[in-house]
């Protein structure tokens, strides 16, 4: 069976009395809403700040007013960031921060922040620290005792969760997958157990192969690859691993990709292994409090944590009648 595919729908055609009619109502307040951003008062301090993984309209007004006010705006690569600020007509500086230079980089950041300055950090695409360039520089300004600020916005982690039709509730990202076979394979055996969707980065050329050991390490699991999400060509293909690197080894898709995978199954528990563990818990605990403990860290159900929990106090004493927890 083929994977599932899916893509974002197609706008409607505007119809020719909405165009001559100006602007609609939402415009002015999307305006006057940027309006009172750009007047709010800007603190000093390092501005982490999403910006699209694609669509430009992503940006959020008060990313844009951030930006728009910054000092300095640190990015990955210059080039790449001056068209997204140039869409949107902010000028202001420009200086690139990415792991190549990013111990000889930090003082100057620092410098800027002890200065009083307006600092910006973003991402090529999406949320800056996020498999990016970012944590140790927020942990020295922290240190520094310097305000941090986060502004939401894009990330192509949660874009792809939504759209995989995956579970939402716990997940794990896991970034990328090693390049070479042997170390991807041992990644993989360590990520087995994960309690949550597994969410990973992959290079367009390697998909095919890390997909295919993913199947051969975890399993026929359902899963979902995102490509391109918010773009163009954007595609969502679901189906299970094995299913999956079949079609990328025969039809290999371009651009930016994330593959989410279901979490592992849960595992069945022994009676004797529950009643180990709730004998333990016992030991400090009432019977309603140490069955619901099992409940949770052993994932099974409260009504049978809770009848083996009282069978072990009944059994301590004496096996006599019901029990009060």
């Amino acid at each position: 069976m083929a994977p599932a595919k899916s893509g974002p729908p197609k706008s409607p055609v505007p119809h020719s009395s909405d165009v001559a009619a100006g602007p609609p109502p939402v415009v002015e307040r999307v305006a006057a809403a940027f309006a009172a951003e750009l007047a709010r008062p800007l603190a000093p301090g390092l501005y982490l700040t999403a910006t699209p993984i694609g669509h430009l309209a992503d940006i959020t007004l008060r990313a844009l007013a951030v930006l728009a006010r910054a000092d300095v705006i640190y990015c990955e690569d210059t080039r790449h960031s001056r068209k997204l600020l140039g869409h949107y007509a902010v000028s202001r500086p420009l200086r690139p921060y990415h792991e190549h230079n990013a111990a000889e980089v930090r003082p100057h950041i620092l410098a800027d922040l002890a200065a009083g300055r307006v600092v910006a950090l973003i991402s090529d695409a999406g949320t800056p620290l996020v498999s990016d360039p970012g944590f140790k520089l927020v942990r020295d300004v922290v240190a520094a005792d310097r305000p941090v600020f986060a502004l939401p916005g894009p990330s192509a982690v949660l874009a792809g969760l939504l759209a995989s039709a995956l579970p939402t509730d716990c997940f794990l990202f896991a970034g990328f997958l090693p390049p070479r076979s042997a170390a991807r394979r041992t990644r993989i055996a360590e990520l087995a157990g994960a309690p949550g969707t597994l969410i990973l980065f992959e290079s367009a050329n390697r998909l095919a192969e890390s997909l295919a050991d993913l199947a051969e390490g975890l399993g026929p699991r359902a899963a979902a690859v995102a490509r391109e999400l918010t773009k163009l060509h954007e595609e969502v293909r679901r189906g299970a691993l094995g299913e999956l690197a079949e079609w990328a080894l025969a039809d290999p898709p371009q651009g930016e990709i994330v593959v989410l995978i279901e979490a592992a199954p849960a595992r069945e528990r022994s009676d004797r292994e529950i009643t180990e563990f709730l004998e333990r818990c016992l030991a400090t605990q009432s019977v309603r409090d140490a069955a619901d403990r099992a409940a949770s860290e052993l994932e099974i159900p409260k009504k049978r944590a809770y009848a083996l929990a009282l069978a072990i106090k009944n059994d301590r004493a004496g096996g006599g009648g019901s029990s009060t927890p």
